[in-house]
């Protein structure tokens, strides 16, 4: 090899390093970006057994006597899981996020699964026109209203609109899980709650992600941390919140809320 072949050999190979540190330079942090993907993912659809029916365990379980604040309790749940469901679907819609849309989804599960326990125990279903924006209950009725308007003004709006619905949501659970020690309805209960922290964190993340943040208006400021701080949640739990997987498959498709 002669003199001139190795020096433009060498010419070569440097020029090959300064392209690839250039390179290098120019490429995007790509664990991050995939990370950064995984985040959003995760924070915009709920778990796999947040759509998995509760009937097949409710039917296992006790048909035990009702209390008046059982049943209001029930009639209470019934409609304000549709509100979740309502609202986010209405405000899906409006601003084509994915999140409203596949909570939305999950909010449907919640409101069968107090609809088993509707039918189990017989119990006048307060639901009679599962439109979207009908309620029975007052209180609900305008929550809706309130909501979906201030979901209205802007993508931050609606995504602080859906934390405020799960804060809610968390806050009447709390209530109406030392009402009752049936066990069919701690089971329901136990797996809604679950459900409104994990979407709660959902939404929570969304809005960190664009520089906002959330206070808790219905839980405790210190409550509201510790959801966040915690992981998401999995499973669907026996009363008295031991958790295990669940099984099945979808199930079939009053009281005053908080007024705080």
């Amino acid at each position: 090899m002669n003199t001139i072949t190795i020096i433009a050999a060498l010419i070569a190979l440097l020029g090959g390093f300064a392209a690839g540190n250039a390179l290098q330079e120019d490429t995007p942090d790509v664990p991050a970006v995939t990370n950064q993907a995984r985040e959003r993912f995760m924070s915009e659809n709920p778990a796999a057994d947040d759509f998995i029916s509760l009937r097949p365990r409710i039917e296992t379980l006790p048909t035990q006597t009702l209390s008046e604040a059982e049943t209001n309790g029930l009639l209470l749940m019934r409609e304000e899981e549709k509100l979740a469901r309502d609202v986010y679907q209405t405000l899906y819609e409006q601003w084509g996020l994915k999140i409203f849309n596949n909570i939305a989804q999950s909010e449907q599960t919640h409101t069968e699964a107090v609809r088993d326990l509707f039918e189990k125990y017989n119990i006048t279903d307060p639901v009679t026109d599962d439109t979207i924006g009908v309620f029975k209950n007052e209180t609900l009725q305008q929550h809706y209203n309130d909501l979906v308007a201030q979901g209205s003004a802007s993508e931050v709006a609606a995504l602080t609109v859906g934390a405020t619905v799960e804060d809610l949501d968390i806050a009447d659970l709390q209530d109406l899980i030392v009402e009752t020690d049936n066990e069919d309805i701690l089971f329901v209960y136990d797996n809604l709650s679950r459900g409104s922290r994990n979407h709660l964190r959902s939404f929570t993340k969304q809005l960190t992600m664009r520089s906002e943040s959330y206070e808790a208006q219905y839980i405790t400021a210190e409550e509201y941390k510790a959801i966040l701080e915690s992981t998401q949640e999995t499973g669907n739990g026996d009363p008295g919140g031991n958790m295990q997987n669940g099984s099945g498959s979808r199930g079939w498709g009053g009281g005053q809320g908080r007024n705080r």
